[in-house]
């Protein structure tokens, strides 16, 4: 009888080189390289970078070939690769850095990182764009739309390395027109031009043209023979960046990657930037992580938007992966906002960053005309103001605009028509019978329905009092469109959010209601921006609510003309609250100077590291059993969170950020090798520490 023997089972006849493979098995305590045989007709093509499948712990798995070496330190037999999934080398060396140092950071896994820096693989763009099929007479011409992927072998050198031709001065001279209102900005840009590593935290203008500022800044980079990475926090961001950098670039000098993207499309624009074929990428926070070579600039836009920060494991925020990535690199940062976040200001403070910022004289001529509402004098004049959502003030604003035949913005945080309701006696919010859900009403005419369950409360009565009858207890997007509606008779009225983004308003009369961060740009700029229910930001339990509040209003303010044109905005709030005095005075320096001296008495991020650790009570506290904590380590907790679990909270001092990092995955490494039936999810600097 003959036994067939497996491949991973022969010894080599010849010495073979060996791959080491970080394979795709989310443990902690296998996030370690592996080495693996490579077979003689792999050893061409599975080069470091490449795709490849080998066989782990009995099964076959994915994995990422890191490096090749001469020999093992392994003592044992080792098994062969068993297939190459691409030759494609899609992980660059810097990115495998990259991602070792961000792992660490968040004391998470590298297998885990690396599935996000690197898309998944579209087989079928991959290979259409390395041996292109022959046309279809019959198809549609489609390279309008998708010029596809570049050959490297035919793109000139000194492009794809981002060195245009021409007098660099005489660039830089076109470039500055779009800096001159801030004093260090032309400094910045000849600072990338020029090959240096400059570090800026920039605060945008009102009215300002950012994402062509952030173009220009790309093209300073790329006459630097330099390339960049630009992050923003969403598609409607990212589709006007994309538009500045093709008028300053020009085209097929970028791309554009999302996740929205789809499969296809976003593993395409990956390989054209992972082969060399431009010099600048653009995107959302899958951008973070893209390849490019000769990195001279990384830029963030709006770094406080909690679009940056990823929901999956091991949960890193955009701004903290590119000043890594900077780093490591040794590239120019810019961290650039209307606002300035407490992380921001850190940077400012240690001076790691230094700040471009405008003249006080340039600012006051750039920005609107800002009052509150809830001020002595406004007041004194209409005394209903502390109490209307609509004052008098607010009113007639937005109706000087319309007169004016300018556009009106209306910022109202919550979407929908009446998102909570409460019961017209008693005033106890109304929830449902089945699970306890909050009830809202979808639109005028529709009866009250629950907003987890979905399930219809038409015959809703009180528990407390009895009562049938339901009043507002916050009012939604579509019904503050709807009052206005009825305010402005003739004038049309638009909302924006969430299942509906507006990209543009044309100018003229008209009323616009947006959900924060889904803020139309008018042509021309708004004649009045009008922020309702503030109280619905300033009052939540977060520890960020001061900071959130005052990035959102300013994002709406930025939008509206200058005051000299007849902007106004006009904040429904308290004018002696620090967020409101902040947007009053366009000083968001101030307040996150303010913020982040209230978080170092606090023991708050950023001025201190915090990780968060949510499970069941015995999973918790069985990892903190098996953590070894570095001196100082201070646990707050345990508090409720959801689904019958709980959340540990570990405080350290910055010093120790590392230590508790490595501390922690340690711990989970332990419990994944005892094959612990209950996970813990570890965070690190989450945003929502309550």
């Amino acid at each position: 009888m003959t036994t067939t023997r497996k491949r991973s089972d022969r010894q080599p006849a010849q010495r073979l080189p060996v791959a080491r493979v970080c394979v795709d098995v989310p443990l902690a305590h296998l996030d370690r390289p592996f080495d693996y045989l490579v077979p003689a007709e792999l050893a061409d093509d599975a080069q470091p970078g490449t795709r490849v499948r080998v066989r782990f712990a009995g099964q076959l798995v994915d994995g990422w070939l890191l490096d090749r070496v001469e020999s093992s330190e392994h003592g044992g037999r080792l098994a062969y690769l068993e297939r190459l999934v691409s030759p494609e080398p899609v992980l660059s060396p810097e990115i495998a850095r990259l991602a070792r140092a961000v792992a660490d950071r968040y004391g998470g896994n590298l297998a885990d990182v690396l599935r996000l820096a690197v898309p998944p693989r579209h087989a079928r763009a991959e290979q259409a764009a390395t041996t292109p099929a022959a046309p279809d007479p019959a198809a549609p011409d489609l390279a309008a739309s998708d010029p596809g992927i570049p050959d490297p072998a035919a793109v000139d050198p000194d492009v794809a390395a981002g060195g245009p031709g021409g007098d660099t001065e005489k660039l830089l001279a076109e470039l500055d027109q779009g800096w001159r209102d801030y004093p260090t900005g032309a400094g910045f840009l000849r600072a990338l031009a020029h090959g240096r590593a400059p570090r800026a935290v920039w605060s945008a203008l009102p009215g300002e043209d950012w994402p062509a500022r952030l173009a220009e800044a790309a093209a300073a980079t790329v006459a630097g023979g330099r390339g960049a990475v630009i992050v923003v926090a969403d598609a409607r961001d990212l589709e006007r960046l994309d538009a500045a950098l093709t008028a300053v670039l020009g085209p097929d000098r970028h791309v554009a990657l999302s996740a929205a993207l789809g499969p296809a499309k976003r593993y395409r624009a990956f390989l054209t930037a992972s082969r060399g074929a431009v010099p600048v990428v653009a995107g959302t926070r899958a951008a973070m992580f893209a390849p490019v070579g000769r990195l001279g600039l990384v830029a963030i836009w709006d770094d406080g938007d909690d679009l940056h920060a990823e929901p999956r494991a091991p949960y890193p925020h955009a701004r903290d992966v590119l000043l890594t990535r900077a780093q490591l690199a040794d590239a120019a940062t810019l961290v650039a906002g209307h606002t300035r976040s407490g992380e921001a200001q850190l940077l400012i403070e240690t001076g790691w960053a230094r700040e471009i910022v405008a003249d006080r004289e340039t600012l006051r001529r750039r920005t609107p005309r800002i009052a509150p509402t809830g001020d002595d004098p406004q007041l004194a004049r209409d005394p209903a103001a502390a109490t209307a959502r609509l004052p008098s003030l607010a009113w007639e604003a937005a109706r000087t605009a319309l007169k004016a035949d300018t556009p009106v913005l209306v910022q109202v945080p919550r979407r929908g028509y009446l998102p909570a309701v409460s019961c017209v006696d008693c005033r106890t919010p109304a929830r449902c019978p089945h699970c306890a859900g909050p009830l809202a009403l979808r639109s005028a005419s529709s009866p009250p329905a629950c907003q987890w369950c979905g399930r219809i409360a038409a015959a809703y009565a009180c528990p407390h009092c009895g009562g049938r009858r339901l009043r507002a207890a916050v009012v939604g997007a579509r019904r503050t469109a709807e009052e206005l509606g009825r305010a402005f008779p003739g004038v049309p009225v638009r909302t924006s959010g969430r299942d509906e983004v507006l990209t543009a308003v044309p100018g003229g009369a008209a009323v616009v209601v947006a959900t924060p961060g889904a803020e139309p740009v008018a042509d021309g700029g708004y004649g009045a921006v009008l922020l309702l229910d503030t109280w619905a930001l300033l009052t939540r339990a977060d520890l960020r609510a001061g900071e959130e509040a005052l990035r959102r209003w300013l994002s709406a303010a930025a939008l509206a003309r200058p005051g000299a044109a007849g902007g106004r905005v006009v904040v429904v709030a308290d004018g002696g609250l620090a967020p409101v005095q902040a947007l009053l005075r366009w000083d968001p320096g101030w307040f996150a100077t303010r913020e982040l001296a209230e978080r170092r008495e606090l023991g708050f991020p950023p001025a201190a590291r915090m990780a968060s650790l949510t499970g069941t009570p015995e999973a918790v506290a069985d990892l903190l059993a098996a953590a070894r904590l570095p001196d100082g380590a201070e646990l707050l907790g345990p508090v409720p969170a959801a689904d019958d679990q709980e959340r540990m909270l570990v405080r350290v001092a910055r010093s120790r950020a590392a230590a508790l990092a490595r501390a922690l995955h340690e711990a989970a490494a332990v419990r994944t090798a005892r094959k612990a039936a209950q996970p813990v999810r570890i965070q690190i600097d989450p945003l929502d520490l309550f």
